[in-house]
């Protein structure tokens, strides 16, 4: 029986071949990095220039960036379209090469086959072949990673139950909602059992109760060890499930740690008070003392926080001033 095959599947096909694949160079390069590396992604210095045909101009896309990613941790990497997101994303993939720089992941060097294997992907916009039902996409994709029989049998009920899909493991993907293609999406990128998983604007265009169960997808590849390294510009989802994340603009790393720490308002402070009575609400500071008896007490005494969306405008928007353009308005 003959099978059209759409060319964009086609492509995608040859990327999930490109990620998966394993030779024996790329056995001895695992077992030769056996110990554990002290970061899931390490990225030193990196520079991506472009060259144009205009002029022969260049373009440089990544300017000197520095990150570094703990194993297990979640990171967001966020920025204005244009900052270079894409391009470190596609350096990590082993898509592209850096034109300065290296990226290592798990302490094999990006560029090297034998760093794919250890990565799962979930683009924005995933292809996948309509007439197939969910079960039969992850036994397609299984398939292509080596697995067989019982064990990829076993496998892809397994990740339908993680992605909530099981009731709709018979149904083709032609009558999948954008959230439910996301989720399916998300289960092959894992089917390998990856130990980082990068994840392109992963709720882009899916509604507000597909966003929640994608982010509890995220929390749950977290609590199973799994590195989480996303892009987004839904700020508030990044802001719940990220552990740190990095900020660029115009191609250069602005602002970049742990997210508790940068959402921190340094010259302010706060506190909590449990059973406040009417009276010591009239003046805190003098009467927290006097109404010890009465049950009251601080909390938490510490740094009121920001939101993502404020510090992100605030880190872009010192970039486009150096650059000579004009801020935003608030």
């Amino acid at each position: 029986m003959f099978t059209y095959l759409n060319p964009l599947v086609d492509i995608w096909l040859l990327v999930v071949r490109f990620f998966v694949g394993l030779s024996m160079e790329t056995m001895s390069e695992l077992s030769s990095n056996s110990s554990s590396p002290a970061y899931a992604v390490e990225i030193r210095n990196l520079v991506k220039t472009y060259r144009s045909s205009f002029k022969r101009q260049t373009f440089r896309a990544v300017d000197d960036v520095s990150l570094s990613i703990a194993a297990g941790e979640v990171y967001g990497l966020i920025g204005p379209n244009g900052s270079g997101k894409s391009t470190t994303m596609k350096v990590m993939l082993g898509i592209v090469r850096p034109t300065e720089g290296e990226c290592s992941i798990f302490g094999i060097s990006s560029d090297r086959s034998g760093s794919r294997r250890l990565v799962g992907y979930l683009p924005e916009n995933p292809y996948f072949y309509k007439h197939l039902t969910g079960a039969e996409t992850l036994k397609f994709y299984g398939e292509l990673c080596g697995l067989r029989g019982k064990s990829l049998r076993a496998k892809v009920e397994e990740l339908l139950e993680m992605v909530g899909l099981e009731n709709a493991a018979d149904r083709r993907l032609g009558g999948y909602s954008k959230g439910m293609l996301q989720r399916i999406g998300l289960a092959q990128a894992v089917i390998h059992d990856p130990q980082l998983v990068v994840l392109d604007e992963p709720t882009a265009g899916v509604d507000p109760q597909g966003s929640r169960q994608i982010r509890d997808l995220i929390m749950s590849l977290k609590e199973r060890g799994i590195t989480v390294v996303l892009t987004s510009h839904l700020l508030e989802q990044v802001q719940e499930v990220c552990d740190r994340i990095g900020i660029l603009s115009k191609g250069r790393m602005v602002r970049e740690g742990s997210l508790e720490e940068m959402i921190a308002v340094e010259d302010q402070t706060e506190g909590a008070l449990k059973r406040p009575t009417e009276g010591l609400l009239k003046d805190i500071e003098a009467l927290v003392a006097k109404h010890a008896d009465e049950g009251a007490e601080i909390i938490r005494v510490g740094n009121p926080r920001t939101t993502l969306e404020r510090l992100f405008i605030e880190a872009t928007s010192e970039t486009e001033s150096a650059s000579g353009n004009p801020k935003p308005r608030k």
